[in-house]
């Protein structure tokens, strides 16, 4: 078995429809578990009283908005390799979801940073690269509508997709490179002396996996209804020509 078989469109919506109500519920529980956990039976922290709890949905949200980005850009470059319809529908699927993920960690980053750095905004290293991606989202959902050729448009935005790699790759380690930003390091750390408490650790990582699982099951679903829209345009051609 290869996973190019996947690239087949029928192999794909076949193997997705059996995927799809598994990663729904899955993401249903993960999501409602680890909020629930995190919202309600964490305590407060010491130095940032309940505002810590943003982080259930600020992490997350951040996470995949960067990796969302990532696999546009390994779909992209299957697309312009190989030239394999469904990863670039699969790219078209993600972006949207990308965008809501990267808006939401703007929002919560804003909601965390009034209280702990005395306003809603910060030209931040970090917050400025999340913004820039966040641009780069639109732009790339505008250049798929604005191309009406399905095959030019996977072609221009997967390049788009190459060069907003470059602020993906700043917005996940823009605080390592410079000093001088506000946003804190990473919350997610293999080092003791950074990781968080256990007592939101785990929850945490419910919430990731749920996330995870979320961005799954609404990918498949776009994808599936990508691959739809380009079945019926090519049957609407079809009649035209007859």
């Amino acid at each position: 078995m290869s996973i190019w078989e996947y690239a087949n469109p029928v192999k794909f919506m076949k193997t997705s429809s059996l995927v799809l109500p598994w990663a729904t519920g899955l993401a249903a529980v993960c999501l409602l578990g680890g909020l629930i956990w995190g919202f309600f039976l964490t305590p407060e922290a010491d130095n940032f009283g309940s505002t810590v709890k943003v982080i259930y949905v600020h992490v997350p949200a951040a996470m995949m908005a960067i990796n969302i980005w990532a696999m546009m850009l390994v779909t992209s470059l299957i697309w312009l390799i190989r030239r394999h319809h469904v990863s670039a529908l699969a790219a078209k699927a993600a972006a949207p979801i990308g965008m809501v993920m990267t808006l939401i960690a703007l929002i919560t980053g804003a909601i965390w940073g009034q209280p702990m750095w005395g306003t809603w905004w910060e030209w931040d290293p970090r917050l400025t690269s999340f913004l820039i991606l966040f641009l780069f989202y639109l732009g790339y959902m505008a250049l798929w509508e604005a191309i009406d050729n399905p095959d030019t448009a996977a072609d221009l935005t997967g390049v788009l997709c190459l060069v907003g790699s470059v602020f993906a790759l700043l917005s996940r380690y823009a605080v390592l490179f410079w000093n001088q930003g506000l946003h804190q390091g990473a919350t997610l750390s293999m080092d003791s002396a950074q990781h968080i408490s256990d007592v939101y650790w785990f929850p945490l990582l419910l919430c990731i996996a749920g996330f995870i699982l979320f961005f799954i099951a609404l990918v498949l679903l776009r994808t599936r209804t990508e691959i739809r829209l380009r079945r019926l345009k090519a049957l609407e051609q079809r009649e035209r020509m007859a």
